[in-house]
């Protein structure tokens, strides 16, 4: 476990490969299956229903990668919550027609937008979302990175849900079985990473103290995921 002590952040190669890669392409099939396997939706949409009692009116998906997860996550919700805007941020343009026309069915109203999260953060105006979610998304910074990202963030919103990985050791052994569902190289190296680059502990709870946040929850979800609640600046005005 020595080795998992501290986290370790080293380039994935997905994100150097341009969206049309055919190995890109094929890596972000296996993460629709990896999402699976570690019960991301579910975890995530039980965070929503314990910390946002009311149905929103606005959120913000950063690092929204192609739109599956968040497409998972909101037909488990659209039950309880009509009408949503919901935003996806990413530094590349997935949101296709029929991505949109799934959340319309919904009854979702679904935006994209292609940005650096901090470019976003620093110029974006308008008014607060009602939450931001991140899935797999904050491993990708170090924890000065983090603290910035945080202290821009916790003005958008009054909340911050993370779903995250768990930088334990049978996470790491896991990742040598993902051969097994097919994953290719691109996925095989980059999981290894994002969990020496993941989280455990109250380690996130500590950089959103550091950007004046108020973490509200922070644990071990299952044998993968790490999950992450912090109270922004305008959680006080709900």
């Amino acid at each position: 476990m020595k080795a998992l002590s501290q986290r370790s952040l080293v380039p994935e190669i997905l994100d150097g490969l341009a969206a049309d890669d055919p190995r890109a392409l094929a890596s972000r099939r296996d993460l629709r299956c990896i999402n699976t396997l570690m019960f991301k939706a579910p975890i995530k949409a039980s965070l929503f229903r314990k910390f946002v009692p009311r149905p929103p009116g606005r959120i913000l998906e950063i690092g929204a990668g192609d739109g599956t997860f968040m497409l998972k996550l909101a037909r488990r919700m659209a039950r309880y919550w009509h009408k949503v805007e919901l935003t996806m941020l990413d530094r590349v343009d997935l949101v296709t027609p029929e991505l949109s026309a799934d959340f319309d069915r919904l009854g979702w109203k679904l935006e994209g937008i292609t940005a650096d999260v901090f470019d976003w953060a620093e110029t974006s105006g308008g008014g607060p979302f009602d939450a931001i979610t991140v899935n797999l998304f904050l491993h990708h910074f170090n924890d000065a990175e983090l603290v910035r990202l945080f202290s821009l963030l916790a003005w958008k919103a009054p909340l911050l849900l993370a779903t995250e990985p768990l930088r334990a050791r049978f996470a790491l052994a896991a990742t040598r079985l993902l051969p097994a569902i097919g994953a290719n190289d691109v996925t095989r190296h980059d999981a290894a990473q994002s969990v020496r680059a993941g989280f455990r502990g109250r380690e996130l709870s500590d950089l959103w103290l550091a950007a004046n946040g108020k973490p509200l929850e922070e644990r071990r979800a299952g044998p993968f995921s790490h999950v992450f609640v912090g109270a922004g600046a305008h959680a006080g005005s709900r």
